[in-house]
């Protein structure tokens, strides 16, 4: 089976109905970073909780001021809501290519790690690189998920359309794909952003098993100018030709 890395968004969707249930590796695990997560956010202290978020004026906290072990929970790939999502268009998708999200997705999160797409999770936040009391979350969740997460996706082919910044979290071990988008020759980044959005909403649109599949798959707009092998990495270079 194929499946996605993908990364997160500072920008989230408020309130939720999904049920709880167990997450994507054992919950011990993550257990210290949340903890301290919810100690911080709940203490009171001003800075500390401008800090971690990452916002000037505590007015801005606010909407994220509560206890995440009792607070609504919606399943990770629809919580968040940034440039890459806007793409995906996830409510707009037919229940097939929704489950698929769900059970193929592998999301990076700052504050609960690797999380498949339909993994209930509460709103929060995070700054991208911010410590977490004094756990670093990259080294956090790579020391204690790396293992797991090469026994998960051993017999899987992989795509990654992580953002650089959460190679930290996990390198894989095993040959993998990653996608780089050019526009009139030229490296982009917020573009780049939208099509890691709208590449995974074609591949679950299509119901993409393989890296043999996903390599015949045409995306509009999109146009293969290279693709480059090194060691274990193949990296497919597009051109934006809109």
């Amino acid at each position: 089976m194929l499946k996605i890395l993908f990364s997160p968004s500072e920008g989230k969707n408020v309130g939720g109905d999904a049920t709880a249930k167990d997450i994507f590796g054992a919950v011990s695990a993550r257990d210290e970073i949340l903890r301290t997560y919810n100690e911080i956010v709940n203490s009171g202290d001003e800075e500390k909780i401008k800090a971690l978020f990452g916002i000037k004026k505590f007015d801005d906290c606010k909407g994220y001021i509560e206890d995440i072990f009792d607070a609504p929970l919606m399943s990770a790939i629809e919580r968040y809501d940034g440039v890459a999502y806007d793409y995906l268009e996830y409510s707009s998708l037919d229940q097939n290519a929704q489950n698929y999200l769900k059970e193929n997705t592998i999301i990076f999160s700052n504050l609960y790690g690797p999380l498949l797409g339909g993994d209930p999770i509460a709103n929060y936040k995070v700054k991208q690189g911010n410590s977490i009391g004094e756990i670093a979350p990259d080294k956090f969740y790579k020391d204690r998920f790396s293992y797991q997460l090469d026994l998960y996706l051993a017999k899987s082919d992989i795509l990654d359309l992580r953002a650089g910044y959460y190679d930290k979290f996990y390198k894989t071990t095993q040959p993998y794909t990653t996608l780089k988008f050019l526009k009139n020759g030229k490296t982009v980044s917020h573009w780049a952003k939208a099509y890691r959005g709208i590449v995974l909403r074609e591949i679950a649109k299509a119901g993409i098993t393989s890296l043999e599949e996903f390599n015949k798959l045409e995306i509009e707009n999109l146009q293969v100018k290279e693709i480059k092998k090194t060691k274990n990495k193949t990296e497919i270079i597009y051109e934006i030709v809109e």
